[in-house]
């Protein structure tokens, strides 16, 4: 998958806005919260998943989904790298991303 063709999925999602974040792209539901952001230099995506599916999409990402190394990976970020994600992998990642971002504040488990 490429960056561009992850940013037309990630757009394609309801009510996504892209607006840069630091050296990155970053994905928000309106009046929402970001859900992913990109790194197109390195072909990378990390979204914020629930602990659950953070671990899920680790343990089939086969060495390509790992938890952001840092307190941010403990919250859920979870890094993809796209050169080596198939895109029906890639794109139930980040509908699952969305869908926690829509959820109601408190209920992010």
């Amino acid at each position: 998958m490429t960056t561009e063709q992850f940013r037309q999925l990630a757009m394609s999602l309801p009510d996504t806005i892209e607006n840069p974040h630091f050296d990155r792209a970053a994905f928000k539901v309106i009046k929402k919260r970001i859900f992913a952001t990109m790194h197109e230099k390195s072909e990378t995506v990390n979204l914020k998943l629930s602990p659950l599916d953070q671990s899920v999409f680790c343990s089939f990402g086969q060495g390509a989904v790992y938890p952001v190394p840092n307190k941010w990976g403990l919250q859920g970020w979870t890094t993809f790298d796209l050169k080596k994600v198939p895109e029906e992998f890639m794109k139930d990642a980040l509908t699952t991303a969305h869908g926690e971002a829509i959820k109601p504040a408190g209920k992010n488990q």
